[in-house]
C-alpha cells in the first residue's frame, strides 16, 4: 500500500520568459526551493531552447502567448528586454500566472500603474526583482536600524564605478526611451537598496545624469541627492565608464559574489571599440545567455555575498557597511562584525514569491514598490535635464510585517 502524505506544502510550477542573462542567473534559485521547479521556457533563440529542454526536461515555446498558456505553468519570470515588459505581464496576467518581472517594471509610470491593475483585476501575485534589496546584507541593514541598536537613521550612501556602459549592449540597452542607460537599467538597483534601508518614502531628488561618450548615446554616470520624508539623507552616484572600478574599495568583490579576477586597465572599453557595429555587439551578449560561451555558472560562482557597488550607512551612534562574509558594524565602542548565511538575493526573491501565492506572508517588492522606484528613475533623469529638485509623490513604504530575520 501506498502511504499518502497529507499537508504537504504546494508545488509552484515557473516558467521563464526569456533565456538571456538574467533568465540564466535565476535556474540555481528555483533548484534550491524545495516548492518550487522550473516547467516551461520561451525564447527566440531556438538552440538555446533545445539545450534547456535537454537539460530540465522542460516545455519550450517561442511566444509568450504560448508559454502563458501552458497548464504547466503556475507563475513566469519575465527576463526579456524592458521595452517588452508591458506586452508581457500583461499576457501574463490575462492568464492568471503570477509574475516576477525583472527591473525597472516598465519605462513610464502610467504603464506601471496598467500593470498593476491587471495583477490586481486577475488576482495574481506581481513582484518585481531580481532588485539588490533582496540581497541578505541589505536586508539585514535594515534590521540593525530597525533594532535600534546603533540609533536612527542619518544617512545612506550608495557609490558604484564600473565599465557598465561598455559591456557588450544591445540597442535598445543604449536607448534612454526605451528603458536604457545605467539610470534606468542600474539607478534602479541603488533607489532600491536606498529606498529599502530607508524605509522607503524618498521625498525628492536633486542630481546630475551624464552622457560623456557619443558612440553610447545614453546615461552612463549620475549623482543624486536623495531626501526622505523624515529628513534621512542619501547619495546614489554611478560611473559605468570604466576607469576607477569600486572593487578597489570592496575587498576586489563584485556583484555576483566572486573575487573578481585582475583585467588590463579599461579592458571592456578597448574590446567594444573593436566591435564594428551593434549587430554584432548583440551577438557576443547573447553568448553570455544560457548555453553561451560567455555564460557564468552561476550555481557555483558565489564565494562572497555580491556588492552592489560600495554602501555605506550612517546611524546617530555608529555606522554599518558590507564585510566579505555579512556585514561590519562601527558601533560607539567597538567594530564587529555580523556574518549572514550564504544566500542569495535571487533566493530571497523565489521564497519571496512562493510565500505571497501561498499567502505566507504578503510581498515587500510588489508592483507598488517597483512604480516607486521607477519614479526615482524617471526623476533623475528630469532633475538633471531641468537642474532642479523634484518632488516625488508615488513613494511607498517597506512593508515589514512577518519577515523572517536574516541576521544570527
Amino acid at each position: 500500500m501506498v502511504k499518502i502524505q497529507r499537508n504537504e506544502p504546494p508545488f509552484l510550477r515557473i516558467g521563464i520568459a526569456g533565456l538571456g542573462i538574467a533568465g540564466s542567473a535565476l535556474l540555481p534559485a528555483i533548484a534550491k526551493h524545495p516548492f518550487v521547479k522550473v516547467t516551461a521556457a520561451f525564447a527566440r533563440n531556438k538552440e538555446r531552447l533545445a539545450k534547456f529542454a535537454n537539460d530540465y526536461g522542460a516545455d519550450v515555446h517561442y511566444s509568450m502567448e504560448d508559454l502563458c498558456s501552458n497548464s504547466n505553468v503556475d507563475a513566469v519570470y519575465i527576463a526579456t528586454p524592458t521595452e517588452l515588459h508591458k506586452d508581457h505581464v500583461l499576457i501574463a496576467a490575462e492568464h492568471k500566472k503570477h509574475i516576477i518581472v525583472e527591473k525597472p517594471i516598465a519605462t513610464t509610470l502610467e504603464d506601471a500603474d496598467t500593470l498593476i491593475k491587471a495583477a490586481y483585476k486577475n488576482g495574481i501575485q506581481l513582484i518585481v526583482g531580481h532588485s539588490q534589496s533582496f540581497e541578505p546584507p541589505i536586508q539585514a541593514i535594515r534590521e540593525i536600524i530597525q533594532s535600534g541598536k546603533i540609533g536612527q537613521l542619518k544617512m545612506v550612501n550608495n557609490w558604484y564605478f564600473n565599465d557598465w556602459i561598455y559591456r557588450p549592449r544591445t540597442a535598445e540597452e543604449l536607448d534612454t526611451d526605451l528603458g536604457g542607460g545605467v539610470t534606468y537599467r542600474q539607478g534602479s538597483h541603488q533607489f532600491d537598496i536606498i529606498r529599502y534601508i530607508g524605509g522607503g518614502l524618498l521625498r525628492s531628488v536633486r542630481s546630475m545624469a551624464g552622457r560623456w561618450d557619443k558612440n553610447r548615446p545614453t546615461e552612463g554616470a549620475h549623482a543624486a541627492y536623495l531626501e526622505f520624508e523624515d529628513g534621512t539623507a542619501a547619495t546614489a552616484v554611478y560611473n559605468g565608464y570604466d576607469h576607477f572600478h569600486s572593487t578597489d574599495l570592496t575587498f576586489g568583490i563584485g556583484e555576483g559574489g566572486p573575487l573578481v579576477t585582475a583585467e588590463e586597465y579599461a579592458s571592456s572599453r578597448r574590446m567594444v571599440k573593436q566591435i564594428s557595429n551593434l549587430e554584432k555587439e548583440a551577438d557576443l551578449k547573447s553568448q553570455a545567455g544560457y548555453g553561451g560561451a560567455r555564460a557564468k555558472k552561476y550555481d557555483s560562482e558565489q564565494i562572497h555575498h555580491p556588492f552592489f557597488g560600495l554602501t555605506i550607512v550612517s546611524c546617530e551612534r555608529g555606522d554599518i557597511r558590507q564585510s566579505p562574509n555579512g556585514l561590519f558594524v562601527y558601533g560607539e565602542e567597538e567594530k564587529y562584525e555580523i556574518s549572514l548565511q550564504k544566500e542569495t538575493g535571487r533566493d530571497v526573491m523565489i521564497a519571496e514569491l512562493y510565500d505571497a501565492v501561498y499567502g505566507i506572508r504578503k510581498s515587500v517588492h510588489d508592483g507598488r514598490w517597483g512604480k516607486a522606484n521607477l519614479e526615482v528613475c524617471i526623476a533623475v533623469l528630469e532633475s538633471s535635464q531641468q537642474r532642479k529638485e523634484v518632488y516625488l509623490s508615488h513613494q511607498v513604504p517597506v512593508n515589514d510585517s512577518k519577515k523572517m530575520s536574516v541576521v544570527n
